[in-house]
């Protein structure tokens, strides 16, 4: 049988400086995808706009007994029997921090995804880092760039990946103080209560996390069958089954099961959590977590789909 899947990086695990190199030249790339992506769903709505204390004009809306005449716009409600108040855009910036997991298994790549789960990984990041920034919201990654305000935030943060690339598992967040956003990106195949065991001293310091598992297709089909051999990318160790095929029930069972579990504890702790495929659209994952950013429901910007 052919092979449905291999590591896309074929840098051998203790040539620390080769696997940089190669993934510092995979970011270029990646930034471009991300901006193209990026400028595709802006497109689509107002950012991250909404009412608050600024000097922007948002909307007018109807006058609720109780608020204070001085907002009343009196040219406007003087068209109609209305009264009506002018709102004005929130304008105050934002801390938002962004982490992609680039552990050996993220160098994954099978014959059913479009990419491997590092490239959608980073894609995702510097299309968030993108959209963010011409929010006016202050985009940092832990380790490797401090929180900055600025359009051009996609772009330095892609230079800070180039010369100091991420690392496996999740980020040092001593750094981050006051209560700010975290975005996580990774696949996340350790079983529920080891991801908890990390994740939760953060949301217990008050910051408020979404996490995006990036899954290959065949992670989730296991569409393997017949003598197949099977490598662990983090340790090497190998499994051969004979016929795979009859293992593919019990582990959709328990993978899935993982991915359940993972989700409503982080939803216990009023985190959020995203699961996306790399055979879907990269569109697909930022909206969803763009709209949790904003503090709506992702299915709002799915149109209703889960």
């Amino acid at each position: 049988m052919a092979s449905i899947g291999q590591i896309v990086s074929p840098t051998p695990g203790n040539d620390a400086l080769s696997r940089a190199r190669s993934r510092a030249a995979l970011v270029p790339d990646c930034l471009v995808e991300a901006k193209r992506i990026a400028n595709t769903v802006i497109a689509g709505w107002h950012g991250r706009r909404k009412r608050g204390i600024g000097e922007n004009f948002w909307q007018f809306r109807p006058y609720t007994e109780g608020e204070s005449l001085s907002r009343i716009d009196w040219r406007r409600s003087a068209r109609d029997d209305h009264t009506y108040i002018r709102d004005h855009e929130w304008e105050a910036a934002h801390t938002v921090w962004l982490w992609a997991d680039m552990s050996p298994s993220m160098m994954y790549k099978s014959t059913y995804g479009h990419v491997s789960k590092e490239g959608r990984a980073l894609v995702l990041m510097l299309a968030l880092a993108e959209i963010l920034a011409r929010s006016g919201e202050r985009i940092g990654c832990p380790g490797i760039m401090e929180p900055v305000s600025t359009r051009n935030a996609a772009e330095r943060l892609a230079a800070a990946l180039m010369h100091t690339p991420l690392e496996g598992g999740l980020p040092q967040t001593a750094m981050i103080r006051g209560w700010s956003d975290i975005v996580l990106i990774g696949d996340f195949l350790d079983d529920a209560d080891t991801v908890m065991g990390r994740i939760g001293p953060l949301a217990r310091r008050g910051l408020r996390g979404h996490v995006v598992e990036v899954a290959d297709p065949a992670e989730e089909l296991f569409p393997y069958s017949g003598r197949t051999e099977f490598t662990d990318p983090e340790n090497g160790s190998k499994l051969v089954a004979g016929r795979a095929e009859n293992l593919r029930e019990d582990y959709q069972r328990a993978y899935l099961a993982r991915r359940e579990n993972l989700g409503q504890s982080l939803r216990h702790l009023g985190w959020t959590f995203v699961s996306h495929r790399t055979d879907r659209l990269t569109s697909e994952a930022l909206v969803a977590v763009h709209m949790y950013l904003s503090g709506m429901p992702a299915k709002a910007a799915l149109g209703g789909q889960p």
